[in-house]
Order: C-alpha cells, then structure tokens, then sequence
C-alpha cells in the first residue's frame, strides 16, 4: 500500500490555500467584470484590483502604487531588465556608455536568460562569481561597477540551493553608485522578511504559486521615481506599464495569499526552520557520503537541499515518488534539461556529484512527524541506487566516481 503523498517540492509550486481558493471563485462566473469598464461589474473588478494591490505592498512594506501586476515572476524580471536596459541605450553614447549590468552566476534562468539576450544588442553583463555556500562577494560587486553600470540584479534567496544574499548590503552599495537595485525575491517573499524600504531594494520580483496562491500572476515592485521603458504595448493597463486585461481572479487570489502570508510568516518561518533542521540531522546521520548544498547559516527556513554522492538525481526522485515523496533534483523550470545545474556548478561541485543532489522545500501542509519516514525512504532509495551505481564501490561501500571525474571547468558553468 503506498504511503499517503508527502509533497516536498513547494519551490516549484504551492497548493493554493483554501481561503484563497474561495476568494478567487466569484470572480470567474458571478463578479465576472473587466476593470477598465465603468459600469457596476467593472467598478468591482476595479475595487478588489487595487485591494490585491495593497495585499501585495503590504507583504513587502511598499506603496501600492509601487506595484504592478504580472503573469508571474519570470514576466517581472524580464520587465524590469528589459526596461531598464531600454530607457538606459537610450541615453547611450560613444563617449558615455550606458550598457553594463550586473547580476551573479546563479540566477534563475528568468534572469540569465534576459542578460544573455541583451549581450546580442551590445549590453555587457557581468556574472559575478558566488563561493561555495553560494553568495556573491561584496569586494567583487564593487569591483565589477563601472560608470557604464545601469542595473544590479542579484536575487535574494536561490531557487535551487535556498541561500540568502546580503540584500541590504548590495542595494547600500547600488545606492552609493546611484544605481537601480533588482532583486528576484520569488523564493523569498512570503518565507522570510521582505522590506524594500529597509533592504535598499528599488525594483523586486514575486509570484504567486509559491506562496500558495495560484499560477499565472506576478508582481513586480517599482520604487517612485524609477522609470521603465514599457515593452508591452497596448491598452495601457497598469498605469501604462503592462498593458492586457487584467487577470482578476488571479490577482485576488494573488493578494489573499500574500496578506495570509504576512499574518502568518513567524508561524511559517518556525514551523518550517524545525522541519528543515530535523532533515538535515538526520539526513547526515544516517545516510554515508551525504551533504547539504548551500549556505547552512544564510539559508531559506523551507529549503533544503541534499547530495549524495554515487546517486543519479532522476532515478532518486522517480523512487522517492513510489515511496510517496514529492521533490525535485533542482530547479523545476530545468526539471527536462539533462545538463547540470549552473548553480552546483558556480558553487564547485563536480557534474556527477550534482547530478546526485535532491531538493525538499517545505510548507504548511508538511509536518515533523513525517521526517523519520521521509530519511528512511531517501535512505533505502540511495542504498538501491548505490547497488546498481557504477560510482559506488560496494564492498568498500565508499564513492570511486573521482577517479573518472574531472575537476569543474569554465565550460561547465553554463548560465542555464
């Protein structure tokens, strides 16, 4: 009989919360209305449109009309560098260049990708290099400014290895070169303390589905007096900055999740730390050549994140979901891309031995009594794979994959 389901991988996405559920259902066939029309249904539509937005503001202490509504967070970073970099080239001359930006080795690819997109336009990116728990130096940061710099954008909590980076410390340096602070704040918002007034953040992305509201909607946060070339066009909804009809269910429920997760993050935040170190423990005490990814000190209270060496990461979770247990090798938006994680590697960690690696990220729904049966799984499924594993020397039981491993070289930090 197979165990009750266990779902361990609430950074890929979250169940949507029943009070938000039931706050979103009258608006799909009874409060139907679009905002941008005048009659009664479009004055609702436009009413609980701006309540969401002060739901929104509130869960990262900023001014509603800071906020901005999007289809999720990849939609938001792509905004906010696009943006920048566009009403930046604009001032742009031979003798003034206004084309660098910053951003780390271990963004997600929503990030990476964007940069990479501008290097074809002419933009020079710098991908600052993290250490072995995964942050960025603050020596490297200002080192990498130039007076060509238009953007820093370093994410607040990684979405594979939950390390935290010093966010106040990068937006005071932002701040002192009089350059716009980015941080994608997807993973974070909702799980640890957000404020953009405190942390020197001008501009920062959320999504919904990972604080248990639904997918499909976003927000990003802009600080007065930014200024953003739009790239979408059209309508002129959201004060001209995304044009599109609104996603009305969609960012009320966004809204309801973010104020219960405001009224309830010291609850969450020590509900889900308690699980988190009880997995770690056990995790490294009973299971032999076993690790944890990341920062242990400056890390997410709901991530964890295991490597264990002489294990393929796809057989481990196709295994771990017969024994009833969800959760991911890395990045779910990676989950079919069969090279190693850019992360592991920024962080030094060899292909084969990150190729091992298993990521739980907690939420409301998990409890600390199913951690001695979630370490007993994971410890019979790698005791199995380790049997067949070419990697694994059974009877010295210890990992000989180093003598067929090279060392991590430049070619293996591929940005996504």
């Amino acid at each position: 009989m197979a165990h009750e389901l266990i779902y361990m991988d609430n950074s890929a996405t979250s169940p949507v919360d029943e009070e938000v559920l039931k706050e979103m259902l009258p608006f799909f066939n009874e409060r139907f209305g679009n905002a941008s029309t005048l009659y009664r249904l479009g004055v609702d539509a436009k009413e609980v449109l701006e309540k969401a937005r002060k739901q929104v503001a509130d869960l990262i202490n900023a001014d509603p009309s800071e906020i901005t509504f999007t289809s999720g967070g990849t939609e938001s970073d792509n905004m906010v560098i696009k943006g920048i970099a566009l009403k930046e080239i604009q001032k742009s001359t031979e003798e003034n260049p206004r084309n660098h930006i910053i951003t780390s080795a271990i963004e997600h690819p929503a990030v990476l990708k964007t940069c990479e997109f501008l290097e074809k336009f002419g933009f020079e990116v710098t991908y600052l290099p993290v250490d072995e728990d995964g942050l960025i130096s603050l020596d490297d940061l200002k080192n990498a400014i130039k007076d060509s710099t238009i953007l820093i954008t370093i994410m607040h909590a990684n979405n594979e290895v939950g390390t935290i980076q010093p966010i106040k410390e990068i937006g005071e340096i932002a701040r002192e070169h009089n350059i716009p602070f980015h941080t994608d704040a997807v993973q974070s918002a909702g799980k640890i303390p957000v404020d953009v007034k405190e942390q020197n953040i001008d501009l920062l992305s959320l999504s919904s589905h990972k604080i248990n509201g639904p997918k499909g909607v976003g927000a990003v946060y802009i600080k007065k007096g930014i200024r953003l070339e739009v790239f979408m066009h059209g309508g002129g909804q959201e004060n001209g900055l995304r044009s599109g009809t609104e996603n009305i269910p969609g960012i009320v429920g966004f809204g309801k999740a973010a104020e219960l997760a405001n009224e309830r993050l010291e609850e969450h935040m020590k509900h889900n730390q308690e699980i988190r170190d009880a997995l770690i423990e056990k995790v490294l005490a009973n299971i032999k050549d076993s690790y944890v990814n990341g920062s242990l000190e400056h890390r997410l209270p709901n991530n964890v994140h295991f490597r264990f060496s002489g294990v393929e990461g796809e057989s481990l979770i196709l295994r771990l979901d017969n024994e009833g247990i969800d959760g991911a090798t890395g990045s779910a938006c990676s989950t079919h891309d069969l090279k190693g994680s850019h992360v592991l590697a920024a962080l030094g960690i060899k292909p084969a031995l990150s190729h091992g690696s298993l990521r739980l990220s907690i939420g409301p729904e998990n409890s600390i009594d199913d951690v001695d049966y979630i370490v007993s799984s994971i410890k019979k499924v790698v005791d199995y794979l380790r049997d067949l594993s070419p990697l694994w020397d059974n009877e010295e039981d210890k990992y000989i994959g180093d003598r067929f491993e090279k060392p991590v070289e430049d070619e293996d930090l591929d940005r996504y």
